[in-house]
């Protein structure tokens, strides 16, 4: 069953959203019950399709990761949970995955797969919105899903699930300043792309709306969202450099801050631990899964996660394929349909006032039903 029931209309010219996740990252950590990748470079759960296909009465569901690998804390973690959650919910499906190392593996990557005959292939991130697409058409009776890309027209086998962002960064704003004690929150980005601006500029207007509600002046140190100018660390991996950022952000008077940059944010996370340690009130928001789950060890710092239904759409994907109901198209997540969401205060449950709580449920509602307006999409730099 796909998860077209999910799914919103599509306006003309909305694959051109490109609304999406933050850039790749990396990290050594395992993911949540994900077994480590082969010197193959492929992993399978269920029974092991072998190297050249699924064994019979089988159905392989194949996923090529981007360049962050597969325990990111992000979107090629998520995705890859939700390829594990098509297997164990279906017991004829067994999935694999290859790690893409660098950009110049997403083709051999992808034509192995196609080598396999993969029941579904599913590529993670938009960097690889044009081998996929080449794939695709070159291969017009393979299905594929990708996450977070859309194109300008639908390929009729490519499912392309993208994520408005922007709602939800818009709640995180609000949050972010309704907390915010001294007046001053911080975001910054891995890389300056679409897919990463997008959080930033809903965490922007989040903020510009709470000091319209409140005739407050928070600023948002790290972005402008009319400008598009603002702070990035030039990649997903470089902890240190997420370190340096959030110290200056730090010095400079933010108390809350917010990376949109992978394993990047874990440095956010480091800056705002020695702070803590040092006397001082400073907290943050994490980006795309829940973490305090994805970086437990620094559940106490985080106020909330700005999230994405990555693996509950890629999970509908593979199971769509795998039952013969698969149509391409475009999945767009958001607030109504649960594809984006702010997650679980956890250990702020109690520290985020009630009133506050209140504003953003009815915020919720109202991006929800039209009356409050947010960013339709990311500038295309």
């Amino acid at each position: 069953m796909r998860h077209t029931s999910l799914a919103v209309t599509v306006a003309a010219g909305a694959a051109t959203l490109l609304i999406a996740a933050c850039g790749s990252s990396s990290s050594s950590a395992s993911s949540s019950g994900s077994p480590a990748a082969s010197a193959a470079g492929s992993s399978s759960t269920s029974a092991a399709g072998g190297s050249t296909g699924s064994a019979a009465g089988k159905f392989l569901g194949c996923m090529v990761t981007d360049t962050g690998g597969i325990n990111d804390k992000s979107f090629n973690q998520s995705a890859w949970e939700g390829m594990q959650e098509a297997a164990a919910a279906n017991s004829s499906i067994t999935v694999k995955y290859l790690p893409s190392t660098s950009q110049s593996d997403y083709v051999p990557n992808i034509n192995q797969f196609i080598s396999q005959k993969c029941g579904i292939i599913v590529t993670v991130g938009f960097a690889m919105g044009d081998s996929t697409q080449a794939a695709a058409t070159k291969n017009p009776s393979q299905d594929f899903a990708i996450v977070d890309n859309a194109y300008p027209k639908v390929i009729k086998n490519v499912d392309s699930l993208v994520y408005n962002t922007v709602q939800d960064g818009f709640l995180g704003g609000y949050l972010a300043a309704g907390m915010s004690k001294t007046g001053k929150v911080a975001t910054f980005g891995g890389a300056q792309y679409p897919t990463v601006t997008i959080y930033m500029d809903g965490f922007y207007d989040g903020v510009q709306y709470y000091n319209s509600k409140h005739g407050t002046k928070v600023q948002v140190l790290g972005w402008n969202e009319t400008t598009q100018k603002g702070e990035f660390t030039g990649d997903f991996t470089n902890q240190t450099k997420g370190q340096s950022v959030t110290q200056t952000f730090i010095q400079e008077g933010a108390d809350v801050i917010f990376p949109v940059a992978g394993n990047v944010g874990l440095g956010a996370a480091k800056a705002v631990q020695t702070a803590d340690a040092a006397g001082g009130k400073v907290n943050m928001l994490w980006v795309d899964t829940d973490g305090c789950v994805s970086a437990a060890q620094y559940c106490k710092y985080f106020i909330s996660s700005v999230t994405k239904g990555i693996v509950a759409s890629v999970k509908a994907s593979v199971l769509s394929a795998q039952a013969g109901s698969f149509k391409g198209g475009d999945y767009i997540g958001t607030l109504s349909n649960g594809g984006v969401l702010l997650s679980p205060f956890h250990d702020f449950a109690s520290q985020v006032p009630a009133s506050l709580q209140s504003e953003l449920k009815a915020i919720q509602t109202g991006i929800e039903n039209g009356s409050i307006k947010t960013p339709t999409k990311s500038p295309v730099s």
